[in-house]
């Protein structure tokens, strides 16, 4: 074990939150106050780990399964540990209980009490990596919505409410946006989720554009497949544009943190069509340059 993974074997608090830098969308940046960013980390810590469980990605050394009381022999069962997770989560909310084992929880429990924060967001979270073990194909697109519905949408809904800006209408922009970061995310991925046994293409736009599994497996996509990608990244784009106007809803630095968020999508798409739509030779990022710009035209409510 190299003396970095030694480091988050110990440690999978740290190993967990040091992700967000990794996401295609600032999670809590430096100019926000401190108690936004000290909040939104929490919130991230949450999402960012039950998603690991759900995917398998956990620290090495099985530090989680034991913060969550899970025994050894049941560490690699993703539906045990969510189930583990899942009871610990309920600590945070319950003011009886001693509080949560998982550190990420404890960090959790402060926030979720001073913005009166309700389980139904974390839940949603938990279900969708439930399904994720269960449901590996998508018939339609709509059952895809369905799924971003829980995967994606509640993260949006707690980052108004962390910062009291929730609202019907600011919720519906901003289902918008999470579950079109959802979608670029799944083409982004489409290799990587192939070799977990998901697709998240629809069943039926792949047969609309002549894809079989097999040619997702493939080193470099071919034409059928770009044209399916591009089909989807279109979709993207077009549930950003329909949740921007949030940005313009909102001022000072929350405005600034919404527009990353945006921009960060906008930016992904941007590299997916800059690679010609090839996800499967890797998958396609953006750079700094191209995420500012897009930050800019969204500032200004362009594009």
């Amino acid at each position: 074990m190299t003396s970095t993974a030694a480091v988050r074997a110990v440690d999978p608090e740290r190993a967990t939150l040091d992700k967000a830098a990794t996401e295609n969308f600032p999670v809590a940046p430096f100019f926000l106050p401190g108690p936004w960013r000290d909040d939104l980390m929490a919130v991230y810590g949450f999402a960012r780990l039950v998603d690991d469980i759900g995917d398998g990605d956990l620290a090495p050394g099985g530090g989680d399964a034991r913060l969550l009381g899970v025994r050894a022999a049941e560490a690699e069962d993703r539906l045990v540990l969510l189930d583990a997770f899942e009871d610990d989560l309920r600590r945070v909310f319950d003011a009886s209980a001693d509080g949560p084992r998982h550190p990420l929880l404890r960090r959790l429990r402060p926030t979720v009490r001073r913005h009166a924060l309700t389980p139904e967001p974390f839940l949603a979270l938990i279900a969708a990596n439930r399904q994720d073990q269960l449901v590996k194909r998508y018939e339609t697109y709509d059952d895809l919505l369905a799924y971003c519905e829980l995967s994606a949408n509640p993260v949006g809904r707690l980052v108004l409410a962390v910062t009291g800006t929730s609202s019907p209408e600011r919720v519906r922009r901003s289902d918008a946006i999470c579950t079109a970061l959802q979608v670029v995310e799944h083409l982004q991925d489409v290799a990587e989720d192939l070799g977990r046994d998901r697709i998240y293409l629809p069943a039926a736009d792949m047969k609309r554009f002549h894809v079989q599994e097999a040619d997702l497996a493939a080193d470099t996509a071919g034409a059928s497949v770009r044209a399916l990608v591009a089909y989807q990244a279109q979709r993207a784009r077009d549930l950003l544009d329909e949740g921007a106007p949030l940005v313009g809803s909102v001022h000072g630095r929350l405005k600034l943190l919404l527009a990353g968020f945006v921009a960060g999508g906008r930016a992904a798409v941007h590299a997916i069509a800059a690679a010609e739509y090839d996800v499967l030779s890797g998958p396609p990022k953006s750079g700094r340059l191209r995420l500012l710009r897009e930050v800019g035209v969204t500032l200004r409510g362009e594009g």
